[in-house]
């Protein structure tokens, strides 16, 4: 079974890192073994995990740090953890050098286009004035919209849907795209929802959260499927 690394979240009042279990059952069902990453500052043990996993899914949670994206944090920007977007931006190096496959989840997907130089919205309300409300932490696991999935990408191959319904629980979205990536999905006002580089690397991001709808939804299935079929290679 091929090893996919999953990067944690911290848990500043408990002291602990962690993640939710629905990653790892996602995995665990398309046919992997997920690990979770230490929140190291030691890049050296970054590196050498890396070197032995078969694929990397970067997990939803805190703010991306504006800072990776050379921008002042605002009011309006959340929690933020920095120690994680530093490791986060390690993993995402090193499994490129490898050309590990990678499968971004929401902050995921926002670390991943700042790492390659692009940037966010620190809050979709604030900044882009959408039509739709994008954070429905009150309904984690239920579709609250619908989002097209773009011609030619290796999003629309790998659902094989034109347009699929998502849950939605972020508050923050990409801005402007990072170098050799493109849009894929988009969200009825226009927010970005997914990406992929342009170059064929073996990459999928989407905004919304999979893991909470892959058990009852088989379309979502797919892209954990794809994540560790690729990694089988």
């Amino acid at each position: 079974m091929p090893v996919i690394a999953v990067t944690p979240f911290w848990d500043n009042e408990k002291g602990r890192i962690g993640v939710n279990n629905d990653y790892l059952e996602a995995v665990i069902r398309a046919g992997g073994s997920p690990v979770l990453m230490p929140l190291t500052d030691n890049e050296k043990v970054v590196r050498d995990i890396i070197q032995h996993v078969d694929g990397l899914l970067l997990s939803g949670g805190a703010d991306v740090s504006p800072s990776v994206y050379k921008e002042e944090k605002l009011p309006c920007c959340g929690e933020t953890a920095p120690a994680r977007d530093l490791l986060e931006s390690w993993c995402i190096h090193y499994a490129m050098q490898r050309r590990l496959p990678i499968l971004g989840i929401c902050r995921g997907m926002q670390i991943l286009n700042c790492v390659m130089g692009g940037s966010l919205y620190q809050d979709i309300a604030t900044q882009f004035k959408p039509d739709l409300k994008h954070p429905c932490y009150d309904t984690p696991r239920d579709c609250v919209h619908v989002v097209d999935i773009a011609d030619h990408t290796l999003l629309r191959e790998v659902i094989n849907l034109d347009a699929v319904p998502i849950n939605s629980r972020h508050h923050q979205a990409v801005k402007k795209l990072g170098r050799n990536l493109r849009a894929t999905a988009f969200a009825p006002d226009g927010t970005i929802e997914a990406m992929e580089f342009t170059d064929g690397y073996p990459m999928l991001s989407v905004q919304w959260h999979p893991e909470s709808l892959e058990d009852r939804f088989l379309p979502q299935r797919t892209l954990f499927s794809w994540l560790v079929r690729e990694a089988s290679r």
